[in-house]
């Protein structure tokens, strides 16, 4: 098939357990746009964490999709939008979660800037070393927030069973966190409407990916590719399986595919 563009999760995918970007991976992706792909970075992360992990040149050449689709940044046709919480869902949305559980850890991200009731240390996770900016629960009620992260126990079928009409709401990281962000906002429909404007079908797009907030740009892509480390719910709709993200598995669809 035709390859246009190529989109690229980052942890879990491009990204290896440590967080990092190998030779390979690296070397076949700038070889990609020099071959005249487009190249899209579609991640969960915020625009802070995903500039400490990819280095300039890589961040030169791309369009991004942060907080899966909330908010897209494309230099190519300069795109640059927000699909926010309204403050009154913030709201509600808050208070069923910490009715339901008052123990439930609960995050927000509000336009790049992390927000949380207390002192978090990530670090060990996301192997960036950073702090919340503390703020009350009414504080937090306030906000127009571009992603809520909620992580511990919470029945997630009565959630969206509550809130699906209203929100999108993922569960990744083997169960253990759940990412909810407007209804609006989605992996699948920011790539959708980059490729319009970049006049590319949706047909001509590879996708490689990971977890549950993929399965949907694995439905409208013309070649999915499932990471070795894949969930199983997205390795079954994948048009191909490839090693896993410690092992170059980004490299060798790409390095075959193009012939290099």
């Amino acid at each position: 098939m035709k390859v246009s563009i190529v989109v690229l999760d980052l942890d879990g995918t491009f990204l290896n357990s440590e967080k990092q970007i190998s030779e390979r991976n690296y070397n076949a992706v700038m070889k990609c746009h020099q071959q005249g792909m487009k190249i899209i970075f579609a991640t969960a992360r915020p625009p802070r964490s995903v500039k400490y992990f990819l280095p300039e040149d890589l961040r030169g050449i791309g369009s991004f999709i942060y907080y899966n689709g909330a908010y897209i940044e494309c230099p190519l046709t300069g795109i640059n939008h927000h699909e926010l919480i309204h403050s009154k869902l913030t709201a509600e949305l808050l208070d069923y979660c910490i009715t339901n559980n008052p123990e439930l850890d609960i995050n927000l991200e509000v336009k790049d800037e992390w927000m949380s009731l207390k002192e978090y240390d990530y670090s060990s996770v996301t192997k960036v070393r950073e702090f919340p900016v503390i703020k009350s629960l009414d504080e937090l009620k306030k906000q127009e927030a571009t992603k809520v992260l909620c992580s511990g126990k919470i029945d997630v079928d009565s959630l969206k069973e509550r809130f699906s009409n209203k929100l999108n709401i993922v569960v990744t990281d083997n169960g253990e966190l759940v990412q909810i962000s407007s209804d609006k906002a989605s992996k699948e429909t920011a790539v959708t409407l980059l490729c319009e404007r970049l006049g590319v079908p949706l047909e001509e797009v590879m996708v490689f990916g990971d977890d549950y907030n993929d399965v949907g740009l694995f439905k409208i892509c013309g070649w999915p590719v499932a990471m070795g480390n894949a969930v199983g719910d997205l390795k079954e709709i994948a048009k191909e399986i490839t090693d896993t993200n410690d092992d170059d598995g980004v490299a060798k669809v790409l390095e075959r595919s193009k012939g290099y």
